[in-house]
């Protein structure tokens, strides 16, 4: 009998860097210096912030200083962080079923990158054709 796992942290994380490093080449060496986390599940803290009751509602967060808005002047105390949310992203991709793992979690990839490079709606669609 063949047990079957779910994928783990290390898991989403492989796919979180790979789906980092096909954004586009103009973008990637930025994109190199935001850390990528991930977590089992969003803190209650961080849901609180947020005002979100479902945990399950959370699967990804951008923490940082968009480049739109960073000045010389700011001292970060920490990186830009990306950080995934495993078990919303498991239960997103289970209850889907019509998208790969991969996929989905370079959709979302794609969507917390938007917030560090300040893209719009339209720079989004032109990277990620999730909605096509």
């Amino acid at each position: 009998m063949t047990r079957k796992y779910a994928p783990s942290i290390a898991d989403i994380e492989a796919l979180a860097h790979d789906a980092r490093m096909r954004l586009p080449p103009a973008f990637v060496e930025k994109a190199l210096e935001v850390a990528i986390r991930v977590e089992n599940m969003p803190n209650a803290v961080l849901l609180s912030e947020m005002e979100i009751e479902d945990p399950f509602e959370l699967t990804a967060v951008y923490e940082g200083i968009p480049l739109t808005q960073k000045s010389v002047s700011d001292q970060p105390f920490a990186p830009d962080t990306v950080t995934l949310f495993r078990r919303p992203i498991l239960d997103e991709w289970a209850s889907r079923g019509d998208v790969s793992l991969a996929e989905l979690v370079g959709h979302i990839v794609v969507h917390e990158f938007a917030h560090h490079f300040g893209w719009s709606d339209e720079d989004i669609a032109e990277i990620d054709r999730w909605w096509e």
